[in-house]
């Protein structure tokens, strides 16, 4: 089964909303792994030079439910824990990964990473 159309294109985290990250969708479906380069940018700051918080925390998100969706569609987050270790600056170039850690009936385990180069900013698990 194809999976549709799921999201808008306006979405924060990977439509074509210009204040968004445009994170690329999944190369193909059933996949348990996810990678994608993006930066945050001006609007993206909190503290100056510094990603509001909150954004981190949705970009990490964003990866993960890209992720569970193409896996197994339809999927939705029913928890999520952020660890911040470092601040995460605008206008630079970052990495954000999500794995499939388990998979138990319809929920979905998946962990994420946000890194800089090979520094870790942060971390997060949830369930979908």
């Amino acid at each position: 089964m194809k999976i549709p159309p799921h999201h808008d294109p306006r979405c924060w985290g990977c439509g074509e909303n210009s204040s968004g990250i445009a994170l690329p969708t999944p190369k193909g479906e059933g996949l348990s792994a996810y990678d994608a380069a993006f930066s945050f940018r001006e609007e993206h700051q909190a503290a100056p030079g510094l990603v509001h918080g909150g954004l981190v925390g949705a970009a990490l998100d964003e990866a993960c439910g890209l992720l569970a969706t193409w896996y197994r569609f339809p999927s939705v987050t029913a928890r999520f824990a952020i660890r911040f270790l470092q601040p995460v600056h605008i206008n630079r170039p970052l990495a954000v990964s999500a794995k499939l850690e388990d998979e138990r009936g319809r929920r979905l385990e998946i962990s994420a990473a946000l890194k800089d180069g090979d520094e870790l900013l942060a971390d997060a698990k949830g369930s979908f």
